[in-house]
């Protein structure tokens, strides 16, 4: 898996142009309520690392563990699966209607030398945690000066 050290001038990259007023006055007026339905959503990850292990957590609000598939194909780890619409509110009773729903699919590069068989997951409170074996190749090793 490759790790990316977080970096806060990425985030420079988002910034929009201060005369842009356009976009300030009619927002998201002109954009399609259905689009988030129709192209699904991307649930957001946090990749981390601890001594023995990389840590992967997963937001899945609303999703059942049994509509989360885990693959891996060689050095690529895929997370997918779906969120059902809440379907006992009839589409002309919305007032507003934000939250996302559909098929989601994401994939990671993970280190030369990972074990698939070792990697554990885990799902509790809508958070699916997969603990993922470093390779002996990468473990940090101490050695005593003597």
């Amino acid at each position: 898996m490759q790790l990316v050290r977080f970096n806060p001038t990425r985030e420079l990259a988002n910034f929009k142009h201060p005369m842009n007023i356009f976009d300030d006055l009619f927002g998201d007026f002109f954009k399609s309520e259905r689009a988030d339905l129709t192209r699904g959503w991307n649930p957001k990850v946090d990749v981390f690392e601890e001594s023995d292990q990389i840590v992967m957590k997963a937001e899945l609000p609303g999703v059942e563990k049994d509509k989360i598939a885990i693959d891996v194909n060689g050095r690529v780890l895929t997370v997918k699966g779906e969120r059902s619409s809440d379907d006992e509110v009839k589409q002309d009773h919305y007032y507003r209607r934000e939250r996302s729903y559909g098929r989601f699919e994401r994939s990671f590069s993970l280190p030369d030398g990972t074990d698939s068989d070792k990697i554990q997951a885990a799902y509790k409170d809508g958070v699916l945690t997969l603990n993922i074996p470093k390779p002996e190749s990468s473990k940090t090793k101490q050695i005593s000066v003597q």
